[in-house]
């Protein structure tokens, strides 16, 4: 049973071969801190506090964002590595389709 005024979230965290969720009742007036601190899974899962970013429905939010019932907080990892470099290397190294060479007109001189 929900209780009245309360806030009723989620926090997860996932990487690869780790999933969790954790499901919480808060106050009225929490925020993304509370829950995180809350659902205990940074001390469970031995995580950096100081790397991890946070989300709300995967839109990004800060420790002091403001919580609304039925939200789901994401434990956000560090990346790795930048999405665009990334994907430029990938791209030099797996290239889509040869190189084309413009084509001349029969009779034309361009």
């Amino acid at each position: 049973m929900r209780s009245a005024g309360a806030l009723h979230v989620e926090v997860a965290y996932a990487a690869r071969g780790v999933e969790s969720r954790v499901a919480l009742t808060l106050a009225p007036g929490s925020v993304v801190a509370d829950a995180v601190a809350g659902s205990a899974l940074v001390e469970r899962l031995g995580l950096d506090a100081t790397t991890l970013a946070y989300a709300i429905h995967g839109q990004r939010a800060t420790p002091g964002t403001p919580l609304a019932d039925g939200d789901r907080v994401e434990l956000l990892r560090p990346l790795v590595a930048e999405p665009k470099a990334a994907r430029r290397a990938r791209a030099r190294q797996h290239p889509l389709a040869p190189e084309v060479k413009p084509r001349r007109r029969p009779g034309g001189t361009s």
